[in-house]
């Protein structure tokens, strides 16, 4: 009888994907927000709105913005960085970067999100600022730009100092405004990779979001620690067509908040499911343009239209309502034209950019007054 019980247990804690009330998740978390990120729906909170410490889940912005001023061609991933004396004192998590040694912006880039290097990060932001003081600027800029209410940093390492804070769910918003880079995942994803490979001081990486790879699906984000902010974590997964972002703050043990961000993620996965609406770049309606150098545009979604549900619930019918703005010439591709609205019934459920499917300048005077004669000699002229 015995021996029954022990194999029917190891049979039982061997099944994926337990679902778990949502009365006992995140039970041990200050603060959490599990989320679907294609619609941003919100399928879990806890506090989710509260100013606390986040450790390390701060390199989120910063990787931001790094990755940003590469898109912009204001950095390359092969460019060489010299550290600096300042960069290279900085404690906590590092990955020992010596004054004066060099190392590319992808390496730095490996050390912050698998090490949550604090060398690593302030190298990259005395490169792209000029100063770490500069880069934080440019941090709080950005969390204007993204419209966070209870966000403000002081450094761009998540070091425990006045007036740098976040919350569950601003966190989460930094989050997937990152994952609109894919190139991102390229060094969440890793496990275990090396620097300095070739020398005498070959140093072994190791993510320090050991979810990556013990969960199915799992290829980011980010974790952290401090005193202040105690065990925190931001992990995304994603498994045929969704994908979920969970954060959780103020953790008292680095295993209890693994198996809580486990926990949240198994419940989405085997609650909710999501239909695509719209795939993007699909073909919305099209535009009339008067006066520009094409006489008709094609409106097409920005973006992948996702809408959230739970599995037993019965597909829905949803209703679209167009709306195209006044057209200003010109027009570039990729510019918002307009929005589409989806409902449920009569109640909104969401709002999507329209936005133009090519390049549209305005109608050279010649050809204006060509077409004028066309239309008189037509009749057509009014």
């Amino acid at each position: 009888m015995k021996k029954i019980f022990i194999i029917v247990l190891g049979i039982v804690m061997l099944i994926p994907n337990f679902v778990y009330a949502e009365d006992n998740l995140a039970t041990n978390a200050k603060n959490a927000v599990l989320m679907e990120v294609s619609s941003g729906k919100i399928i879990f909170e806890k506090a989710k709105d509260d100013k606390v410490a986040v450790a390390s889940l701060v390199k989120l912005m910063s990787q931001l913005l790094i990755i940003e001023e590469v898109e912009k061609g204001n950095l390359s991933w092969d460019e060489k960085i010299t550290t600096s004396s300042n960069a290279a004192g900085f404690g906590g998590t590092q990955i020992y970067l010596e004054p004066g040694e060099v190392m590319t912006v992808k390496e730095l880039m490996k050390g912050i999100s698998m090490a949550s290097a604090n060398d690593a990060t302030v190298a990259l932001a005395e490169r792209v600022a000029g100063s770490e003081e500069k880069f934080v600027e440019m941090m709080n800029n950005k969390v204007k730009e993204l419209g966070l209410k209870n966000t403000h940093f002081s450094n761009s390492t998540g070091l425990d100092e006045k007036d740098n804070y976040s919350s569950a769910y601003d966190i989460a918003l930094i989050s997937m405004e990152l994952m609109k880079h894919d190139v991102i995942f390229e060094y969440s994803s890793l496990y275990e990779d090396y620097l300095r490979e070739n020398t005498n001081n070959k140093f072994w990486l190791v993510n320090t979001n050991k979810l990556v790879r013990l969960y199915e699906g799992a290829d980011g984000l980010k974790t952290g620690f401090t005193d202040n902010a105690g065990y925190t974590m931001a992990v995304t997964a994603k498994r045929n067509n969704m994908r979920l972002l969970t954060v959780v703050l103020g953790e008292e043990v680095s295993k209890v908040r693994n198996k809580e961000v486990v926990e949240l993620l198994d419940y989405g996965f085997n609650l909710y499911k999501v239909e695509l609406l719209r795939k993007k770049g699909e073909v919305v309606d099209n535009v009339n343009i008067s006066r520009g150098n094409k006489n008709k545009i094609n409106g097409i979604v920005r973006e992948d239209i996702m809408i959230l549900n739970k599995k037993n619930e019965n597909d829905k019918e949803y209703k679209e309502k167009i709306y195209f703005d006044e057209i200003k010439l010109p027009i570039k591709k990729g510019d918002k034209i307009g929005r589409l609205d989806i409902y449920d019934l009569e109640k909104k459920i969401g709002s999507y950019d329209i936005v133009s499917d090519s390049d549209v300048g305005k109608k050279k005077i010649i050809n204006i007054l060509f077409d004028s004669l066309v239309n008189i000699l037509s009749g057509n002229f009014i």
